[in-house]
């Protein structure tokens, strides 16, 4: 009978091949290229990189069934010598590292491993004609085996030609997406390289359809610190309405340099996708980055929306690791604090600066509210210019039914009205003073003058070339939270004690929440207790606030507390309790102000950072150009 134990053993040796032997070069080079080719836009990456470190001005890229059949990249850099190439596809070969100092690294590639690493899993053609030669060089790899170099045609630069990508290692192959996933993963890679190196031109193309096509700029837009050709590039890749709305980020500290842009507040996206950070021209993936940014956007947007910006930073190579990963898209800082430091007060400042500024984009969507059919372009209305249609009839044109139907009963004056036009101002409240130059109700002011107040919610003003609409609870939130934030800087809010006070009933869970922060609160101008297992008592609240819902203002507390309170540092609960406070202090929609009244609370977001937008993200007010609002009426022309 057969020991148990030997078959095991013997099964184990016959498992593992029982003597360890050395692995083929071929075999090795396919298992490296697991790490450093992971799908066809890995590849574009790497020869990408090389390109750029080979000082390209122009780099043209082409991807057939999403790279699997063909990823050819050519560049006018120095391009290569005959000895050049030969050493360019043996692992660990570079001219990247003369010194042979891997703390010190200022290109992009180093390693020496991205082409033989991508011969080992591909048809690979590498031509090159070094700069001041009279001729070109092509060297080939096909799964390994090396063909060349041989005389080959090309005007300069180097032109490297991947074909059958995986046809090597069929089991990678099948794991590839649909050529438009890959195709959409390569532009994304190039474009992210393309936001770093902003004097260099770009295309990417299946080789009928262009998917990247960005230009460089002229030579003395480059030496030029000034000029703002890095914000047209990010503007060519991010959008127009990020160029239109991106405040300039510069900061610098102890060697480090920061500089970039950084979108406004109310210009936001769903997903972080649009943020973007680079390190001495490297495009990294950091969480640093992201920890950093949500702290700097923490009194302007909800947890759930994310700013866009593009951020660059320039620091001594020393003091960055780039070799953690083959991918080289994560780094280890040596002083991760500073920079953190460093790209959250960048962009506070940024934003204070900013004031009152809002988004544009806040503008064009008030604009297409305003389309009668829902569709369209905001910049061509949907009725007649100057009383014509296209087509060249002269009758108003009415897309909308309802609207059709009830504007000729305006074409002629009430015959029953003696004498000229009236017109009611319904449940607006109007301005009737006339304040002279310089005054509140001067239209050269920024927010310009109030005019009329709608359905007690919105504040009408005119200024010198269009007008804006204020949300006055927005606005006043706004501003009751900064002075809530400078009162708790200088030493904590000033409190106002209840003739009577107000004992909130709440789950028991609930009050030891709010009885554990209640020193917090404290600072903050809130003064509770525990009252019994299942309430507080209210005894003094913040004097800003004035007349408060305090139950309402206590239940919500409650509510932050049991979603946040965990995941907030002890200056994001503050400010966290800070806003919900603000917002239960706020002049409440439905209130009517006065003239005076609402003028003063335009001058004061004119003076106050970050009044264009509340709190939670949304804008505080919405302004129409003039010419904004012609069009609107036809009467561009």
């Amino acid at each position: 009978m057969t020991d148990p134990a030997v078959s095991l053993s013997t099964e184990t040796d016959r498992r593992s091949g029982g003597v360890i032997r050395r692995l083929p070069d071929t075999l090795v080079n396919r298992i490296a290229a697991g790490e450093v080719v992971e799908r066809p836009a890995s590849a574009v990456k790497e020869l990408v990189e090389n390109a750029l470190d080979a000082g390209a001005r122009r780099i043209d890229i082409v991807l057939r069934d999403g790279g699997r059949s063909l990823i050819q990249v050519t560049d006018d850099g120095h391009g290569m010598s005959p000895d050049g190439l030969t050493l360019a596809i043996e692992r660990h070969a570079t001219s990247k590292l003369p010194d042979d100092d891997l703390i010190h690294i200022a290109t992009l590639g180093f390693r020496g491993e991205a082409l033989p690493s991508i011969g080992a899993v591909s048809r690979l053609a590498i031509t090159s004609r070094a700069a001041g030669s009279d001729s070109a060089w092509r060297i080939s790899v096909e799964g390994g085996a090396i063909q060349g170099p041989e005389p080959a045609s090309l005007n300069g630069g180097t032109r490297v030609e991947v074909r059958d990508l995986f046809y090597a290692t069929p089991a990678r192959l099948k794991f590839l997406k649909a050529p438009r996933t890959e195709q959409a993963h390569a532009v994304e890679i190039v474009e992210r390289l393309a936001m770093a190196h902003p004097h260099v031109a770009f295309t990417l193309s299946d080789g009928t359809r262009s998917s990247v096509n960005l230009t460089a700029p002229a030579r003395e837009l480059i030496e030029d610190e000034t000029t703002s050709a890095r914000l047209s590039r990010l503007g060519a890749i991010m959008g127009r309405e990020f160029e239109d709305n991106a405040l300039p980020i510069r900061a610098e500290r102890g060697g480090y340099l920061l500089t970039g842009h950084a979108g406004l507040p109310t210009l936001h996206r769903r997903t972080n996708a649009n943020q973007f950070l680079f390190v001495n021209g490297r495009p990294v993936r950091d969480r640093l980055l992201l920890g950093a940014v949500r702290g700097a956007y923490m009194d302007f947007l909800p947890s759930d929306r994310h700013p866009l910006l593009a951020l660059f930073l320039e620091m001594p190579e020393d003091e960055v690791d780039v070799n953690v990963h083959p991918a080289k898209t994560e780094v280890r800082f040596r002083d991760a604090g500073l920079v953190r430091g460093l790209i959250v007060g960048a962009l506070k400042h940024a934003l204070a600066e900013a004031g009152h500024r809002a988004s544009s984009s806040v503008g064009i969507a008030t604009l297409g509210a305003f389309r009668a059919d829902g569709g369209g372009s905001a910049s061509q209305p949907s009725f007649g210019g100057r009383g014509s249609r296209p087509g060249g009839s002269s009758a108003p044109h009415h897309p909308n039914p309802g609207l059709s139907a009830t504007h000729m009963q305006y074409q002629a004056p009430d015959p029953s009205r003696s004498g000229g036009f009236e017109y009611s101002t319904g449940p607006a409240a109007r301005v009737e003073q006339d304040y002279g130059p310089g005054g509140t109700g001067d239209t050269s002011n920024p927010l310009g003058a109030a005019r009329a107040q709608l359905h007690a919610t919105y504040i009408v003003a005119q200024t010198d070339d269009g007008m804006v609409i204020v949300d006055q609870h927005a606005a006043h939130e706004r501003l009751v939270y900064e002075r809530m934030k400078a009162d708790l800087e200088r030493g904590g809010v000033k409190s106002q004690a209840l003739l009577l006070p107000d004992v909130v009933e709440l789950d028991e869970a609930a009050v030891a929440r709010l009885v554990d922060r209640a020193g917090e609160f404290a600072k903050l101008g809130l003064v509770i207790d525990g009252f019994g297992p299942g309430a507080v008592i209210v005894r003094e609240v913040p004097a800003m606030l004035g007349q408060v819902d305090a139950v309402g203002m206590i239940r919500d507390l409650a509510d932050d507390l049991a979603e946040h309170d965990q995941a907030l540092s002890l200056e994001a609960r503050l400010a966290h309790v800070s806003a919900t406070m603000a917002c239960h202090g706020s002049v409440r929609a439905g209130r009517r102000l006065t003239g005076e009244e609402m003028n003063a609370l335009l001058r004061e977001m004119e003076a106050t950072p970050h009044s264009g937008q509340c709190n939670h993200g949304r804008p505080t007010y919405v302004e129409l150009k003039l010419s904004d609002i012609e069009r609107l009426f036809g009467r561009s022309g």
